[in-house]
């Protein structure tokens, strides 16, 4: 696996960037349908697209390290 990965949802580009994740959880917490812990205690994606948008924003910016960011169609980062 890379060190970046990333996924489309809808009109979002949403990146979890492993060498900054930590594995505090607070993605999974605010969206566990969108965001696991693998075995590495780094997040992973499993069903994002489960999820509105603003619920997934918001699961988004609930990480403590920014590991997440968050591109809209335009291109304009909206996370951190």
């Amino acid at each position: 696996m890379t060190d970046r990965d990333q996924r489309q949802v809808g009109d979002l580009v949403v990146q979890i960037d492993r060498g900054l994740c930590v594995g505090f959880g607070d993605c999974i917490d605010a969206a566990p349908s969108a965001f696991q812990l693998d075995s590495e205690t780094v997040a992973v994606f499993t069903t994002p697209e489960s999820l509105g948008r603003e619920e997934l924003l918001r699961a988004c910016h609930a990480c403590p390290v920014d590991a997440i960011t968050v591109w809209d169609a335009e291109g304009r980062q909206l996370v951190p």
